[in-house]
């Protein structure tokens, strides 16, 4: 039971509601999981199996909190704040029973073992705003073919950064100058924000 001298300290200069509350999840989670290794990450005692974390927990001024870290995978529903999943803890009877909480650690433990990631939603790719007329007509000549390559070639928020900087323009002379800097850093092959 390798235990932390950091989460220790964590849990000593915890409000005194919180530290009960703190050394009774430490224990049971030890007690479940005897290879789970402590750690502190973003301030908080956090409890690793097998490299990556099942569980972690929080204390507030008024409130404790502790929460999976799949949380999602467990249960198979979403929740909103992923460190609050048992609610407001300001006591040892506002956790849930002692074998709900094995379970779940049980089951961290499996997906853990099972050496699965979490899931992370992927951005979804915006498209560049629309090529204004005068940009495109200007890309559509002859004499600016390797600009508008380059254009192209680009994924959509490379040609995003130019087209916002253009189109952030104020006054009609600033918005030319920035269509003719476009145009020459695109010709070399060159991004928006390469400086």
């Amino acid at each position: 039971m390798a235990r932390d001298h950091r989460v220790g300290t964590y849990i000593k200069e915890a409000e005194p509601f919180a530290q009960p509350i703190l050394e009774h999840l430490r224990d049971l989670v030890h007690e479940v999981c005897p290879e789970v290794q402590e750690d502190v990450k973003w301030s908080m005692p956090f409890f690793n199996y097998k490299g990556a974390p099942i569980c972690s927990m929080a204390a507030f001024k008024r409130h404790c909190s502790f929460g999976f870290w799949r949380y999602k995978d467990l249960v198979r529903r979403k929740r909103e704040n992923s460190l609050d999943h048992f609610g407001k803890l300001t006591s040892l009877k506002d956790l849930p029973p002692s074998e709900t909480l094995v379970a779940y650690i049980h089951k961290a433990m499996a997906l853990n073992e099972a050496g699965m990631k979490a899931k992370r939603a992927r951005a979804a790719i915006r498209p560049p705003p629309p090529l204004p007329e005068d940009v495109a007509a200007l890309l559509a000549e002859e004499a600016h073919s390797a600009a508008r390559k380059t254009y192209e070639a680009f994924p959509s928020s490379a040609q995003r950064e130019y087209l916002e900087w253009i189109n952030e323009a104020r006054t009609n002379t600033t918005r030319k100058k920035r269509i003719a800097t476009t145009l020459e850093w695109l010709a070399a092959g060159k991004r928006r924000n390469w400086k």
